[in-house]
């Protein structure tokens, strides 16, 4: 075990965010003898210089009745009594706790009070999220090697018998990836292959998803999702070496992070569609994603070589190219502003209601409304 003196870290926490923790620290202490500590994501966020948005803590040195006289006196909500976590705004506090796995599902858990810190934190899922933070002394506790792992971006489990009760983490480890950009330690990648998915519900596998897709280093999030056979477990398939390969340097290539919000969720399974031999319709299945990616994915194009002035503009019928989830290729991109198409839908020069005019209605005048639009396409790849 390390301790580790480090006051400067409490300056990593936004001032309103601060305020509220020394006032529960303190009203622990003086009220209780009680020790509170910062633990989990929060730690590893302010030793990487990461924004801080919410903490948690754990009480120690108080009984479990006094802990919930405590948090009724301080205005708490009891978001999990059972494993004795309260919250107030953006802080969860806990009772330091073991968990024991009885049952399957992420509730399975028979929870008991931990003696100690180091057996508190036995139960986390990664030695990064395994620290353990005094406000008050200013003082690290690190029993896994965790600051170690930081320092070399490794994913590593705390333990492997508790990490394994909880087949949830198996995806933590994909986000975190992609998210921080940490490769996953060797035996936690073969442990996590050994962890079946089936007991996790639809809402849960997305959750972990979605924070993969916005993570800055997708590339690891692939490499996590094949490597630890996620891919073959929830659609049974998983890329072959030379896809994977093809997958992640187009990944690597073109991703930008700082795109809008709602298409850029989509680029990972835009580009990941293209390798796979599943379609797309049944990794969104897979993974219960919501109707918008749906819309977004149905029916995704290939992207032909070379890419035309005709493909580009097919992308922009409802909207401006910027909307499409190809809109990460930089060709496409290009020529799309070219051809004024980036921001705005395709114009082909005519309405519904000019046609109508002209004694269109119903088949006829879809049918007219897709032969003008084939026209106007094709004659953009003589401009």
């Amino acid at each position: 075990m390390k301790t580790i003196y480090m006051p400067h870290l409490m300056n990593k926490i936004p001032n309103n965010l601060k305020e509220s923790i020394y006032k529960i620290i303190n009203y622990l202490k003086i009220n209780f003898n009680a020790d509170c500590m910062i633990v989990g994501g929060a730690v590893r966020d302010m030793i990487m210089n990461r924004e801080v948005k919410d903490v948690d803590m754990e009480c120690y040195g108080i009984d479990e009745d006094n802990f919930h006289k405590a948090m009724q006196s301080l205005g708490a909500d009891g978001v999990g009594k059972a494993f004795f976590v309260y919250k107030i705004g953006n802080i969860d506090i806990a009772l330091p706790r073991i968990e024991k796995k009885i049952s399957s599902g992420h509730r399975g858990f028979n929870v008991y009070i931990a003696n100690s810190k180091k057996e508190a934190s036995r139960r986390r899922d990664f030695t990064i999220n395994a620290l353990l933070y005094s406000p008050n002394s200013g003082y690290l506790y690190d029993y896994w090697g965790g600051i170690e792992d930081i320092d070399a971006s490794i994913l590593r489990a705390v333990d492997k018998d508790t990490f394994a009760e909880d087949s949830l983490r198996v995806l933590r480890a994909m986000q975190f990836s992609s998210r921080l950009g940490f490769r996953i330690d060797k035996d936690t990648c073969f442990l996590c292959r050994d962890i079946p998915l089936d007991d996790l519900s639809k809402g849960r596998i997305f959750n972990e998803f979605e924070k993969m897709f916005r993570g800055k280093y997708i590339h690891y999030g692939l490499y996590a999702l094949e490597s630890m056979n996620i891919s073959k477990k929830l659609w049974g398939s998983s890329l072959k070496r030379d896809k994977f390969i093809a997958c992640a340097l187009d990944m690597v290539k073109y991703i930008d992070n700082s795109r809008i919000d709602l298409v850029r969720d989509s680029y990972f399974l835009a580009i990941y569609s293209r390798y796979s031999d599943i379609d797309i319709e049944s990794i969104l299945y897979a993974i219960n994603a919501p109707n918008r990616y749906h819309r977004l994915l149905k029916n995704l194009p290939q992207i032909p070589n070379p890419i035309n002035n005709s493909f580009v503009a097919s992308l922009a019928y409802k909207a401006g190219v910027v909307l499409h989830p190809l809109s990460y290729h930089p060709v496409i991109r290009k020529k799309a502003e070219e051809l004024n198409i980036w921001k705005q839908p395709f114009d082909i020069g005519i309405t519904p209601k000019d046609l109508i005019k002209r004694g269109y209605y119903g088949k006829a005048l879809g049918n007219e409304l897709k032969r003008i639009r084939e026209e106007r396409l094709n004659k953009l790849d003589k401009i």
